[in-house]
C-alpha cells in the first residue's frame, strides 16, 4: 500500500533549498510528515557553481526535515532547472512483425526507448522522453495504442535535455550529502503536478514558475504536455533592480520586494513613503513605494513579454482555454497576476499546492514557494505508480512459447461451463447404465 510508502523531494534553488518528506493518507491526499529548508548560497540561475556551500545546505535542509519527520532519509527525488534545459520535437517509429497480435506495453516501451538513442548536442543529456501522439499504420490521434492492431506504431516525442556537467554537479552534490538520487525531475513539470487539475491539462493551461533565479514554462494541451522553456530571469534580478534603482543593500532591496512591492505602479499610494536605516553616521533613506512599485514593474513587463513569446512560440496561443497559472515565490508579489492578464490578454490564477494537500501541522507548504517542492514528492509517488502497473502488466503477459498472453486470452468462453456440465451428466449417466448393467 503506498500509505506505508515515504517520498522525499528535494528542491535544489537560487535562494532556498528545502526538502519536504511525505506520504499518502488514506484518502490519497498528500501527507507533509516533515520540512527543511536552508539558504542556498552555491546555485546561480539554477546551476550549481559552488559544490561545497550547496552540499552544506543540502545536509542542514534534510537534518531539519529528518528532525520533524522522524524519518532517516537516503533516497530523495531532486529538481533540475536552469537555462541549459532545452526541449525539441522527434518523431518515432517501429515496425512489428505479426499484424495479428495486439500492441503490448513492450511494444510501446521499446518505441520509447529508442528516443534516448537519438543524436542531440555533445555535452547534453536527455533527462525526459514523453510521447505526444501515437500513429497506428498512419492512424492519427490515438492516445494509447495498447491493444490495437497494427504492423507501424509511430509517434511524437517532446524530448528534454540538460547540460551534462549541470546533472553531474548536482549528482555530486547529493551524493557528498550522503543521499541517492531515485528520480532527476525538471522542475516545471513537478510543479504542475502540484498546482495543476486534469481539468486544466485537457483544455490547455501555460504553468510559470518564478522561482528565484529561473521562470519556468509548461505548456499543457489534451492532458500531454506540449511545450518546456527556462527563462534566465527570476525573483533575484527584482532585488537586484531594487537595490541598484533605491541605492539600498541588497537585504533591504529583498525586504522592500516583499513587504511593499507591487507589480502595477498605478496600484501603489504615491503619499506612501518607507524610511529604511542608513549606513553607519548617515540618516535614514526615504524610498516612495510608487517609485518602487515603477522599478518593479519594468523587469515584470520584461519576464511577461518573454513568457507570452514561448506562448506564441509553442504554437498554442489560442488554444489555452485554461489560461495561465502562476505559481513559484514570484508569484506572491502583489498584483502580479492582474499584471499577467492585462499584458497577455488570458485568465490568469496564482497557483497554490492545494488540491493534493491533507490536512497536517505545517501549513506552510500550502504556499507557492513551495510547489516545486511538494511536485517532487507527487512525482515520486506517480513513478511509484507507473513501476507497479509494468510489474502488474509483466505478470499479466507471461510468455508462453515464445508469445505473450493478452487479456483477450484469459477471457472464458460464455459456453465453456454449460459444456463442461453437460460431459459431466452424460459421464454419470454411463457409469450408473453400466452399474445397472
Amino acid at each position: 500500500m503506498q500509505n506505508d510508502k515515504i517520498i522525499v523531494g528535494l528542491d535544489i534553488g537560487t535562494t532556498k533549498i528545502c526538502a519536504i518528506v511525505g506520504r499518502k493518507n488514506e484518502y490519497g491526499k498528500l501527507e507533509v510528515m516533515g520540512m527543511g529548508k536552508a539558504v542556498s548560497d552555491g546555485v546561480i540561475r539554477g546551476i550549481v557553481t559552488n559544490i561545497d556551500k550547496t552540499v552544506s545546505a543540502i545536509e542542514k535542509a534534510v537534518a531539519e526535515a529528518e528532525e520533524q519527520s522522524g524519518i532517516d532519509i537516503r533516497v530523495v527525488n531532486v529538481g533540475i532547472a536552469g537555462q541549459h534545459i532545452r526541449s525539441s520535437i522527434h518523431h518515432g517509429s517501429i515496425t512489428r512483425q505479426s499484424n495479428d497480435d495486439e500492441i503490448t506495453v513492450e511494444d510501446v516501451n521499446r518505441l520509447t526507448n529508442d528516443m534516448y538513442k537519438i543524436v542531440i548536442p555533445p555535452g547534453s543529456e536527455i533527462i525526459h522522453v514523453m510521447p505526444q501522439d501515437y500513429i497506428v499504420d498512419y492512424e492519427e490521434g490515438i492516445k494509447d495504442p495498447v491493444g490495437m492492431s497494427g504492423v507501424k506504431l509511430e509517434a511524437d516525442f517532446h524530448v528534454i535535455t540538460a547540460q551534462t556537467n549541470a546533472i553531474n554537479n548536482i549528482n555530486k552534490c547529493v551524493r557528498r550529502a550522503g543521499l541517492e538520487i531515485e528520480n532527476l525531475i525538471l522542475e516545471p513539470l513537478a510543479s504542475s503536478l502540484a498546482v495543476l487539475s486534469e481539468e486544466e491539462k485537457e483544455a490547455g493551461v501555460c504553468l510559470v514558475d518564478i522561482g528565484g533565479g529561473t521562470t519556468d514554462i509548461a505548456i499543457f494541451y489534451d492532458n500531454i504536455i506540449r511545450h518546456t522553456a527556462v527563462i534566465p530571469f527570476g525573483g533575484n534580478i527584482l532585488t537586484t533592480d531594487i537595490k541598484q534603482g533605491c541605492m539600498v543593500m541588497e537585504h533591504q532591496a529583498e525586504l522592500l520586494k516583499t513587504k511593499f512591492g507591487k507589480a502595477i505602479a498605478e496600484e501603489a499610494n504615491p503619499n506612501e513613503i518607507i524610511s529604511i536605516p542608513g549606513l553607519r553616521n548617515r540618516a535614514p533613506k526615504e524610498i516612495s513605494v510608487k517609485n518602487l512599485a515603477h522599478v518593479i514593474e519594468a523587469r515584470m513587463e520584461e519576464i511577461i513579454e518573454m513568457v507570452h513569446t514561448e506562448i506564441i512560440t509553442s504554437g498554442f496561443q489560442h488554444k489555452l482555454a485554461g489560461g495561465i497559472v502562476v505559481t513559484g515565490g514570484g508569484s506572491q508579489l502583489a498584483c502580479v497576476q492582474q499584471l499577467f492578464e492585462y499584458m497577455s490578454g488570458m485568465d490568469s490564477r496564482i497557483g497554490y499546492p492545494n488540491e493534493h494537500l491533507g490536512k497536517g501541522k505545517l501549513e506552510t507548504v500550502k504556499s507557492p514557494m513551495y510547489a516545486t517542492t511538494v511536485g517532487l514528492v507527487l512525482s515520486g509517488f506517480r513513478a511509484l505508480d507507473e513501476r507497479e502497473n509494468r510489474y502488474n502488466e509483466k505478470s499479466l503477459h507471461k510468455p508462453v512459447q515464445g508469445k505473450s498472453i493478452s487479456r483477450k486470452d484469459l477471457t472464458v468462453p460464455k459456453n465453456f461451463f454449460n459444456n463442461m456440465l453437460e460431459k459431466t451428466k452424460k459421464m454419470l449417466i454411463d457409469d450408473f447404465d453400466d452399474k445397472m448393467e
